[in-house]
């Protein structure tokens, strides 16, 4: 096991009717801006109770964060910020909204003149502005994590941010929200949670039991309720199990004396800001071919994986790994999500290339766990996912 230091400081309020609570983790004195998305919060009750628990509380709003987190939209918040004197910041979404937040709260108290710098250049936060987060789609961990990824459209850029600032005050995880959040939005939440595990397990081993456990209880709860999240009827047993371990996935705790990859993200973001692919899909379409050309670097891990989450008992330690693939990908099929480049797009010769070029052109010459994964390997593993 290697060397690590933990530090969580996120509070969790987590169970039904816990929105309320809000008006106990806001100073009376505050001014805060209030960030969502596409405005689904006000259709399906969120809103009311966020607004309710911050009644007396001097409260902006700012909507319209999309999906991918707009540099440019972020902007005019930062704006609002600055014209309102705003004290702390509230996100209410998923991840998407959340990851704006997180770079509003290293904006606004950035001395630079670009913002955009605060990526570009990776520059972490030591201390943001205040927030705290009501999370609406479990997914991506960023209610109990510090990282946040920033898209710029006119660059087609998406890049990650972080720092020991920019971990939230506090989340509010309510599992009733999973009752109204549409289908495809679940079926991207559970295939991120996933790879998010994934990314933190699956390299080599170093003798780290307990890291390994947790990240297989994770695997096996997110396939073991997969079916229930799907299916129409609201089942709040299930949408628990699914907030907590999507929570669990990139909280922090898995990482802690085991390497880690991260390339699968590398290259999904890639995908998503030249196409505009839903991030959970761009995983999808990259995992088996990243872990078949990898595979002799993984496949102790991948047998390891196959035996305690899939029950694959049969034959080699290659044959195990192997068959271990096709189950991942065999599950991410089994939520409705396609997984070549080309189920998404007709455009996409040249695309290997282009992510290639992005990758020299930043210096990322070392991609995984060995650091070994050059431009020109990133290539051909984005060629075998065509």
């Amino acid at each position: 096991m290697k060397n690590f230091e933990f530090n969580n400081p996120t509070k969790i309020i987590f169970g039904k009717d816990t929105i309320e609570k809000l008006k106990e983790e806001i100073p009376a004195n505050a001014k805060v801006l209030l960030l969502y998305g596409g405005g689904s919060i006000k259709k399906n009750g969120i809103y009311d109770q966020v607004k309710t628990a911050l009644a007396n509380v001097d409260t902006t709003e700012f909507g319209g964060i999309p999906a991918n987190p707009e540099y440019e939209i972020l902007i005019e918040a930062l704006k609002v910020i600055k014209a309102k004197n705003i004290t702390h910041l509230l996100a209410v979404g998923g991840g998407s909204v959340i990851d704006g937040t997180k770079f509003l709260s290293a904006a606004a108290v950035f001395d630079g003149d670009t913002p955009w710098d605060i990526l570009s250049k990776n520059i972490r936060t030591e201390k943001g502005m205040p927030f705290g987060t009501v999370l609406t789609l479990p997914a991506t961990g960023s209610e109990m994590n510090s990282g946040a990824v920033i898209t710029r459209k006119e660059t087609k850029e998406k890049l990650a941010m972080g720092g020991p600032g920019l971990f939230p005050q506090f989340s509010i995880l309510d599992p009733e929200v999973v009752k109204s959040i549409p289908q495809r939005q679940l079926a991207n939440g559970l295939a991120d949670a996933f790879t998010h595990v994934l990314e933190q397990y699956m390299t080599y081993p170093v003798d780290a039991k307990l890291q390994d456990r947790f990240a297989e209880s994770i695997l096996q709860t997110l396939i073991e309720i997969a079916p229930t999240i799907l299916k129409d009827e609201f089942d709040y047993k299930a949408a628990s199990n699914f907030m907590w371990s999507c929570t669990m996935a990139l909280n922090g705790l898995i990482q802690k004396g085991v390497p880690t990859d991260w390339a699968i993200h590398a290259m999904g973001h890639e995908l998503t800001a030249l196409y505009g692919i839903d991030h959970a899909r761009t995983l999808a379409i990259l995992t088996e071919s990243h872990y078949k050309y990898n595979f002799e670097a993984k496949k102790e891990k991948l047998a390891q994986y196959g035996e305690r989450v899939w029950n694959i008992n049969e034959g080699s330690i290659d044959d195990k790994a192997y068959a271990a693939i096709e189950k991942t990908t065999g599950f991410f099929k089994s939520l409705g999500i396609d997984t070549k480049l080309s189920d998404y797009t007709n455009v996409y010769e040249g695309t290997a290339e282009e992510i290639a070029k992005r990758f020299t052109d930043r210096g990322w010459l070392g991609l995984g766990e060995h650091q070994s994964l050059s431009p020109e390997k990133v290539k051909k593993i984005v060629k075998m996912a065509y």
